[in-house]
């Protein structure tokens, strides 16, 4: 936080993962706004609907392209951010270049379920090591991936654990903190992990739904209906999960 801003002043509200952060929630503006929304979901809506209308793989591959390069493009005649628009056509290119080499439609998708796989895996695992992957998400967004900043936090009072009653160290210790102390500190505080574990399972759970609703729609080759489920657990889920882990991680003080 700016000093000059005051120790009442909000933290702005964020875009994206850094909505989590942020004093107050705002949907619109977690999803990139109404253009950030229709960026994400254009490429994978054109495809499903232009498969169903055509059943030609080739015609929906490229509409799907034409759609994620168009974004692309506008946002950079226009001199915006391209960060929401590239993501979109990298996801976009991953789904083509499988559905392309194997020839079947369904494959579009094959990339995205092996993603969430991953995440899945890799999340449950950190809670099961107590050491939730969303807590370091969300202290690494505080101290702006700074390790000055991520020190500067370490070593205020509110930084230690409040069941060790350790003390940071001081200029006569031997060892200096680590510059990324702020980023582990929480581990010490029951209470952080807590929170920060019931916000990871939030994420767990909406990578297996996605999981369980979509695999077998893959096996099935059913992409219709793939491409359905694809959109509606898509960045709504995810938006839904993204609130809900504000409610649980944003910092009462």
């Amino acid at each position: 936080m700016n000093e000059s801003s005051g120790p009442s002043a909000p933290t702005p509200t964020g875009a994206g993962v850094r909505a989590v952060t942020s004093d107050t929630f705002s949907l619109a503006q977690a999803v990139g706004g109404v253009r950030g929304l229709a960026e994400s979901v254009a490429p994978g809506l054109v495809f499903v609907v232009a498969y169903v209308a055509t059943q030609d793989l080739t015609v929906s591959v490229v509409a799907s392209v034409a759609a994620a390069l168009v974004a692309t493009a506008a946002r950079l005649v226009q001199r915006t951010p391209v960060t929401q628009a590239l993501g979109g056509l990298l996801g976009v290119g991953i789904g083509v270049v499988w559905a392309w080499r194997s020839g079947e439609a369904e494959n579009f998708y094959a990339g995205g379920l092996l993603v969430n796989a991953g995440y899945l895996v890799v999340l449950l695992g950190s809670i099961l090591l107590r050491k939730p992957l969303v807590g370091y998400v969300v202290e690494a967004l505080r101290t702006g991936w700074s390790p000055q900043q991520a020190k500067d936090r370490a070593a205020t009072p509110d930084a230690t654990s409040p069941a060790s009653g350790e003390r940071p160290a001081s200029d006569g210790d031997d060892e200096a903190p680590s510059p990324f102390a702020g980023l582990t500190a929480w581990l010490q505080d029951p209470a952080k992990v807590r929170r920060y574990s019931i916000a990871t399972w939030f994420w767990v759970a909406m990578f297996a739904l996605r999981l369980a609703v979509k695999t077998p729609l893959y096996f099935a080759g059913d992409v219709a209906w793939l491409g359905t489920f694809h959109l509606v657990l898509g960045v709504p889920l995810w938006a839904l999960v993204l609130f809900l882990t504000w409610v649980v991680v944003r910092d009462p003080r």
